[in-house]
């Protein structure tokens, strides 16, 4: 790409933050009147058909007026990424509501969600922490019916597993319970490699036990990431690209599919720090069911322990300058929030 002059930066730039709030392509005119700026008609033309040959700006039809590139979005998110600032009334606000919340993961991931999407206008995906290297906390066996048990395995990364086991005969509650504590007692903090090596237990529930919790640790750390929470869909199928555009409501899809959009998040941060920032233009010639769209995400967590990424999904015409900072804000509360209730145990 060019370098731009100033001249033509400051014209981009307005260009651009025209787009994103009125959704109609920008003219010469437009640009003149709306924002008075101290240049003729025609040399606004010629620089906007210099931004045009250099790829910042296209001209849809015949209109006169023209609208952004992916390359454009990507110099004007370029150019405010650090400098956009969540209002500190806003910050006051979100900050509030997570800490009236419960100290729950489950509570936490719902209004996370919840919040980006009411901030952003656009829709959120929140998955929750998950510890690549799962350890073992507690687990609890309930007698439901007859000879079926409901076992609850909590890990230290705050994901649980659920499941119902038939066991070859009925066993007491009591027994149940012991059994959980004996368990618990032995394993309390450890990998699942460490479990894994220790000697079969003499206890035949035991070790049936200890069999079922080595094989949902081992799934837990390879689904990769946890449960995904979204919000905010009827956001974005009111905007004019996702009314008129097929193209643009393929993107929607992601969100029935879950496992397509577990692998977007997995493969788009897996070697971004904590707290990083990334903002994907037009599917950036990977995803051909974003070439209509931006996503913001960010990880979350405490390396080594937990972490989570989130994120918002939009059309290009995203409002980058509220969401970017959105992201960045309730990510941060995240990572405090791992560190106090997770990390800290």
């Amino acid at each position: 790409m060019h370098e731009l002059t100033e001249r033509q930066k400051t014209l981009l730039l307005l260009i651009i933050r025209d787009y994103i709030e009125s959704a109609q392509p920008v003219g010469s005119k437009r640009l003149m009147e709306h924002y008075h700026l101290n240049l003729s008609s025609a040399t606004i033309r010629n620089e906007m058909a210099m931004l045009t040959e250099m790829g910042y700006l296209r001209q849809p039809h015949t209109s006169a007026g023209r609208v952004p590139t992916e390359e454009g979005y990507r110099y004007f998110v370029s150019q405010m990424m650090n400098q956009a600032v969540l209002p500190e009334s806003v910050q006051r606000t979100i900050s509030h509501q997570f800490h009236q919340s419960r100290p729950d993961v489950d509570q936490w991931m719902t209004l996370a969600a919840s919040i980006l999407a009411h901030q952003s206008q656009g829709v959120s995906m929140v998955t929750a922490p998950h510890a690549q290297k799962a350890k073992y906390k507690h687990v609890e066996l309930i007698s439901t019916q007859g000879r079926q048990v409901l076992m609850v395995l909590v890990m230290a990364g705050g994901e649980v597993s659920q499941q119902i086991l038939t066991l070859a005969e009925p066993v007491s509650q009591e027994r149940l319970s012991q059994t959980a504590a004996r368990l618990n007692a032995l394993l309390s903090g450890l990998p699942v490699d460490a479990i894994a090596a220790l000697p079969a237990r003499s206890d035949a529930l035991d070790q049936d036990i200890l069999t079922l919790i080595i094989q949902d640790i081992r799934r837990a750390e390879d689904r990769g990431s946890g449960e995904i929470y979204t919000d905010g869909l009827t956001n974005v199928l009111s905007e004019p690209e996702f009314v008129e555009s097929d193209e643009a409501r393929r993107a929607l899809k992601l969100f029935e599919e879950r496992s397509t959009l577990q692998e977007l998040l997995a493969r788009t941060t897996i070697n971004s720090n904590v707290g990083a920032l990334q903002v994907l233009i037009g599917g950036e010639g990977e995803w051909e069911e974003l070439r209509q769209c931006s996503i913001v995400l960010a990880r979350y967590g405490v390396p080594g322990i937990a972490t989570g990424t989130l994120g918002v999904l939009g059309p290009m015409r995203m409002s980058y300058a509220r969401t970017i900072p959105t992201v960045r804000y309730v990510a941060g509360l995240l990572s405090d929030l791992v560190n106090d209730t997770i990390a800290g145990e």
